[in-house]
């Protein structure tokens, strides 16, 4: 299993309708197959996730966050792992909103 825990991403891209942008950092936690994670920066002022960690190391998850406007937001997800020739983990995400802004979209997230 992939081991996320104590990990930082950031985006290298996403779709149009997301908020997420190369300033947002994510700092992963993982425990068994329980993950959760904090990110901010860009339009993000403070965000989370709770999710679960399956054996190819597909996460599951939910995300919440209060953009910089004082908007709250929240939405789904569920993120491919694929490992770099350096060792890294890049994230192929597939998300859509569910409260707080409409669409769906995907972003790539990579470990720093």
């Amino acid at each position: 299993m992939i081991s996320y825990n104590n990990k930082k991403f950031r985006s290298i891209s996403n779709s149009e309708s997301g908020e997420i942008s190369p300033e947002t950092i994510f700092k992963y936690f993982q425990k068994e197959g329980i993950l959760w994670a904090n990110y901010s920066g860009g339009s993000i002022l403070l965000g989370n996730i709770v999710g679960i960690v399956d054996g190819r190391g597909e996460i599951k998850m939910r995300y919440q966050h209060i953009s910089n406007d004082g908007s709250f937001k929240t939405g789904k997800c569920i993120s491919s792992p694929e490992i770099l020739s350096n060792k890294k983990i890049r994230l192929h995400e597939k998300w859509e909103w569910t409260s707080g802004k409409t669409g769906i979209g995907n972003s790539i997230i990579e470990e720093i």
